[in-house]
C-alpha cells in the first residue's frame, strides 16, 4: 500500500517532537478501507499493524546458517480511522503523491475529480507504538569455521549490496509533453546515487 506520515493539523510538525499520523491510500471497496466504517468498529479506531522493510544487501557467510541480509525495517501498531473531511483527504493524497515523487502533485491534473475522490479512501493511523530493526555489516562466522583455512580459501564470503535502481523513464504512448521533466530526472539521479552509497555504507559499517 502507498502511505506517508504527516500531520494535517500541524503540517510542519517536527517528527522528533512527537509521533506523526500515518496516512494510507487505497480503493474504497477494499476490506481494509471499509473496516473502520463497520458498525462494530471500536471507538478508538480499528487496530492495525503496518510493516515496511528495505533491503541493503545479501550477506554471504561460510555456512548457509550464517547467511543473512542487511536491512532496515519498522513495524508500527496503531488505530485506523477513515478520513472523511475533504480538506484532510486532499492533504493526505498530496502528501502520499509527493512522497512517491516530489513535486508530482503540482505537475499533474489536480484536484482529483468527484469520481476519483469517491473511489479513493484514506485511512489515518494513529500510531500507538512502533519498533525498528537494522542489520548492517558483513557476515558473522562460526569460530570453528574461521579456523578452517581450507574452507576459507574455498568459499567466498562478503556482502552483495542491494538498492532500488530507477531506470531511464519511458514515455507513455499517449505522452505529448516532450522530454522527461527536470524534476523527475533530478529526483531519479539523486535516489540512485543515495541508494548506492547507503547500501555500500551498510556493508562496511561493522568492518570499521
Amino acid at each position: 500500500m502507498l502511505g506517508c506520515t504527516g500531520s494535517f493539523n500541524s503540517p510542519n510538525a517536527d517528527p522528533a517532537a512527537g509521533p506523526l499520523d500515518l496516512y494510507l491510500h487505497g480503493y474504497v471497496s477494499s476490506r481494509l478501507m471499509k473496516q473502520p466504517n463497520a458498525p462494530d468498529a471500536a471507538a478508538e479506531g480499528t487496530p492495525v499493524t503496518v510493516a515496511a522493510t528495505l533491503m541493503d544487501g545479501l550477506v554471504l557467510a561460510l555456512t548457509p546458517n550464517h547467511h543473512s541480509c542487511n536491512y532496515r525495517s519498522v513495524v508500527a501498531f496503531g488505530y485506523a480511522e477513515a478520513v472523511t473531511d475533504e480538506a484532510e483527504k486532499l492533504y493526505a493524497m498530496e502528501l502520499i503523491t509527493d512522497n512517491m515523487l516530489p513535486a508530482r502533485w503540482a505537475n499533474s491534473r489536480i484536484p482529483p475529480n468527484r469520481a476519483e475522490m469517491q473511489s479513493t479512501s484514506i485511512l489515518r493511523v494513529r500510531i500507538a507504538h512502533a519498533s525498528a530493526k537494522v542489520r548492517a555489516g558483513g557476515p558473522g562466522e562460526d569460530r570453528g569455521d574461521l579456523k578452517d583455512e581450507e574452507l576459507r580459501k574455498r568459499v567466498w564470503t562478503g556482502v552483495v549490496p542491494s538498492w532500488t535502481q530507477w531506470g531511464d523513464p519511458m514515455p507513455a504512448r499517449e505522452n505529448r509533453a516532450g522530454e522527461v521533466p527536470e524534476y523527475v530526472e533530478q529526483w531519479r539521479n539523486v535516489q540512485n546515487r543515495d541508494g548506492r552509497v547507503g547500501a555500500y555504507e551498510a556493508a562496511k559499517e561493522a568492518e570499521e
